[in-house]
């Protein structure tokens, strides 16, 4: 079932990788235009957004390759596993996207999917730069010296 952070979000999925393959620069909240079954299928909390990503067609901002399964108890109403979803931003925000993918080469990938208190389906996207080899070997070695170095202290 899904989990229950302190925000008040009912956390659906999320792109554990995404923190791993790339260096976050910043994040943003967007709304999602879904049909029913796919609603009813995530509150059920077994869809992956692991392989997923953000395009742009026609000045709007579109998240491709996100997996929801199909309602269980759907019928011929239900929806595409992998259709390309709407996303809902303010043209300020698309606008900004679509400048830093396509001057900087950056990439914009999703982070979380959740539902807000208000029941609300919105996903967290970052625009994302990849790392290198050796920067993931790096941040590999940060973080285990800060644990090696919470368990010095917790000693004392």
């Amino acid at each position: 079932m899904a989990k229950k952070p302190d925000l008040g979000r009912t956390v659906v999925a999320q792109n554990r990788k995404a923190r791993h393959n790339y260096f976050i620069e910043e994040t943003i909240e967007a709304g999602l235009v879904l049909s029913g079954t796919e609603v009813k299928s995530l509150r059920g909390g077994r869809s992956s957004i692991g392989e997923s990503y953000v395009t742009e067609e026609g000045g709007e901002a579109w998240l491709v390759n996100a997996d929801i399964p199909e309602y269980a108890s759907g019928n011929r109403f239900n929806h595409e596993r992998k259709r390309a979803r709407k996303l809902l931003m303010h043209k300020k925000q698309i606008s900004k996207l679509i400048g830093a993918i396509q001057r900087e080469g950056r990439t914009v990938v999703p982070l979380q999917l959740y539902f807000n208190p208000r029941g609300r389906a919105k996903i967290e996207i970052a625009l994302v730069t990849g790392k290198q080899a050796h920067d993931k070997r790096q941040t590999i070695k940060d973080r285990d010296w800060k644990r090696q170095k919470a368990r010095l202290l917790a000693r004392r």
